[in-house]
C-alpha cells in the first residue's frame, strides 16, 4: 500500500504536510544511486522520490536482495541476530523521509494508513518465504519473477515489465541460486516464452502468460 496512492483530499492534505514537515526538521535527505541510506531501527522511513531497495547481508558480507520499496511506501529496519537489514539507493535521487512513531500521530489518517502498510508488507513477506520453498530453482525464478511483477510491474505493448534492472547475482542470492544458473534458467523461460528481455536489461512478462500460482501453504496460511 503506498500513501501516495491516496483516496481523499485529507490524505492528500495530510501526505503534503507531512513531507513539508520533514524538510522543515531535517528528516529528509536525497541520495545517489547504490548508497546505502544510513538507518536505526525504531524509526520509520518512507521514500518520496526514487526507489529504495532492500537486502539483507549474512554473516558471510552476502547481500540478498529482499525487495523494492517505492515513493510513499513506509519501511523499518531490524537487526535480528544472524542478518543485518539494509536499505540502498537503487536509482539516482532518491529521496527518504524518516520519522518516530509519535511524530506520526499528528497525521491520524496516514498513521492508519502506514500501519495497514505494514500487516500488508508482512502478508508479502510470508509470499516471499513461501516461494523460497519450492524445491526447483527454475520454479523459484518464475515465482520471484511473478512476485515482482505482480507488485512492481508497468504495461508495455509487450506485456507487464519491471521498471528497474536486477543483476543476475541479485536475483541469484534472492533464490538461493548462482548467477551462472540464472543466466540459464532465464535463457530457459525465454525461449519457452515465459519472459522477454527489453532494452536496458529490463524484465517483461509477456501477454497472455499466466503469471506463478502463489504456494498453496501460503495461500492457506
Amino acid at each position: 500500500m503506498s500513501l501516495v496512492s491516496i483516496a481523499s483530499a485529507t490524505e492528500a492534505q495530510e501526505w503534503r504536510e507531512l513531507c513539508q514537515w520533514a524538510g522543515e526538521h531535517y528528516r529528509s535527505r536525497t541520495f545517489p544511486k547504490d548508497v546505502r541510506i544510513p538507518t536505526r531501527p525504531g524509526l520509520v522511513y518512507i521514500p518520496q522520490e526514487g526507489v529504495v531497495r532492500l537486502v539483507s547481508q549474512t554473516p558471510e558480507r552476502r547481500e540478498v536482495f529482499v525487495g523494492f520499496i517505492t515513493p510513499g511506501v513506509p519501511f523499518e529496519v531490524s537487526h535480528p541476530e544472524r542478518f543485518e537489514l539494509k536499505a540502498c539507493t537503487h536509482v539516482d535521487r532518491t529521496t527518504v523521509m524518516w520519522f518516530y512513531w509519535k511524530d506520526l500521530e499528528q497525521w491520524p489518517y496516514l498513521h492508519q494508513k502506514i500501519q495497514e502498510s505494514f500487516r500488508q508488507q508482512l502478508q508479502r513477506k510470508l509470499l516471499w518465504l513461501g516461494n523460497l520453498g519450492q524445491r526447483r530453482a527454475i520454479d523459484r525464478l518464475r515465482g520471484f519473477l511473478s512476485l515482482l511483477i505482480e507488485e512492481y510491474g508497468q504495461p508495455c505493448d509487450q506485456g507487464m515489465y519491471l521498471p528497474w534492472t536486477l543483476t543476475h547475482a541479485q536475483i541469484g542470492d534472492a533464490i538461493g541460486a548462482t548467477r551462472v544458473t540464472v543466466t540459464r534458467l532465464l535463457g530457459s523461460l525465454r525461449s519457452k516464452g515465459f519472459v522477454q528481455i527489453l532494452d536496458q536489461n529490463l524484465i517483461c512478462i509477456p501477454n497472455g502468460v499466466k503469471l506463478q500460482p502463489t504456494p498453496k501453504k501460503v495461500a492457506s496460511a
